[in-house]
């Protein structure tokens, strides 16, 4: 029988225990300011102040006096085969699909090409200080092995599953019901549950879904123990009006999922910003969950997500967080953090640095079905864990010199900071990133 493997951590620490927006005014967090963090075999055993006496003979502390330990960030709704065109000049969304997300994800047939943007997106993830992505593939199953591959090597916890396109999309992308059907149902039987993965139902949007193909989703949904489903919502004004069009019995966009038994728990919708009313209440009462990408909305002018609406209300609904990569301009979670801010000033509201991490940590898992794993910082949970730097630039440290509270110190890194803040990053108790080695640890 093989020794457990034992390591630890030791520096400032921040985990949130309950949803401060619920309880705003009310101590939802837990810092403390020299945390001793246990680990064995990827599982924390032990999470508290530092006491040299708790620290097993032999292990020397991983120690970060002048850093923050969070949880790791959980990116919720992502492309990784966008990585080759983030950035691309902005277009409003179904003419940019066209011209630049449709041409890349045709190159992904090839699982040498998927392989090296899978290991190039996941180390960038890593950087960014994410433990937990949730990606859409290519309508290629190589594409979906390449990412598993290099997810189970790393030991992520992380979702994933081929996109199901049987229409209005170019020939070369496109499945059928059932060869879609199919080729998803293999790739669920081969990778969910493995280690820490697992697979997600994906259909692109309904506009290139056909109706057999949106049941045959849903089908393999209810088949599947424990499957996940992901999709988009209302992204944009011209994508709702083509929905229309389409499936004219549909009362609304989410009704179309809702005929086929896709609105429901572990049922992830990017974006959702142009809902009426009835799907709001609709989407609470499913148990389904919103993803938020900011800056993918910013960047092709789709619109203002309505924030106060999903969590601070009579019935909120579920909310995570996404790059949204290549339409999102960057994987940095402070940059997702700090449009989702100026989101929400936009709209006359208020998001405060406490409400944006909790979003970015236990809150993504909870709205993701995950938080009985990761999302916070106590025995029982598995080690996924990010290190950061609150002064890792000159700017930052200036600024946090004038800082008078922890909410401060925070404010600061959404709103200034990027990936120079990672210091480390842990998965599972091994250390994955570390900004100042010069090798690659991932």
């Amino acid at each position: 029988m093989n020794d457990p493997m034992i390591s630890a951590l030791r520096g400032p620490s921040l985990s949130y225990f309950a949803n401060p927006f619920d309880d705003q005014g009310s101590i939802c967090h837990r810092y403390e300011a020299d945390t001793l963090i246990l680990i064995e075999d990827g599982i924390i055993t032990h999470a508290g102040a530092y006491d040299p006496a708790l620290v097993p003979h032999g292990i020397v502390p991983d120690h970060y006096p002048d850093g923050l330990i969070l949880p790791g960030f959980i990116d919720a709704h992502v492309h990784y085969p966008q990585m080759p065109l983030i950035a691309a000049h902005g277009r409003q969304l179904l003419e940019w699909l066209d011209h630049y997300v449709f041409p890349t994800e045709a190159r992904y047939h090839d699982i040498d090409f998927a392989r090296l943007i899978a290991r190039r997106f996941l180390r960038e993830e890593l950087r960014a200080g994410v433990t937990t992505p949730i990606t859409y593939c290519t309508v290629h199953p190589e594409s979906v092995d390449a990412y598993f591959e290099e997810a189970a090597r790393l030991g992520l916890r992380t979702g994933a599953g081929k996109v199901l396109m049987d229409r209005n999309a170019p020939e070369n992308l496109r499945d059928t019901a059932r060869t879609g059907y199919d080729q998803s149902r293999r790739l669920a039987a081969r990778w969910h549950g493995q280690d820490r993965l697992f697979y997600v139902v994906t259909p692109r949007f309904a506009p290139t879904s056909t109706e057999e193909q949106l049941d045959l989703a849903g089908t393999l949904l209810r088949e599947g123990d424990g499957l996940y489903m992901q999709t988009h919502l209302a992204e944009n004004q011209a994508e709702l009006a083509w929905v229309q069009r389409l499936f004219p019995a549909s009362r609304d966009y989410l009704d179309v999922y809702d005929r086929f038994g896709l609105v429901g728990p572990r049922c992830l919708f990017g974006h959702a910003i142009h809902l009426n009313e009835r799907e709001w209440a609709r989407l609470a009462e499913a148990g389904a969950t919103i993803v938020h990408c900011p800056t993918s909305n910013l960047f092709l002018g789709s619109g203002l997500f309505n924030l106060k609406r999903a969590l601070v209300s009579a019935n909120p609904v579920r909310t995570a967080l996404g790059s949204d990569i290549g339409a999102g301009t960057s994987v940095s979670p402070f940059a997702t953090l700090g449009e989702a801010y100026k989101i929400a000033q936009l709209r006359g509201e208020v998001l405060t640095a406490h409400q944006a991490f909790y979003l970015a940590t236990l809150g993504s898992a909870r709205a993701i079905s995950q938080d009985d794993h990761i999302g916070s910082i106590e025995p029982g949970k598995e080690a996924d864990l990010v290190v950061l730097d609150p002064r890792a630039t000159p700017l930052l440290a200036e600024r946090q010199s004038h800082a008078e509270t922890l909410e401060d110190q925070l404010f600061i890194m959404m709103t200034l900071g990027d990936d120079r803040l990672v210091r480390a990053t842990y998965v599972a108790g091994r250390k994955r990133h570390d900004r100042d080695n010069a090798g690659d640890l991932s």
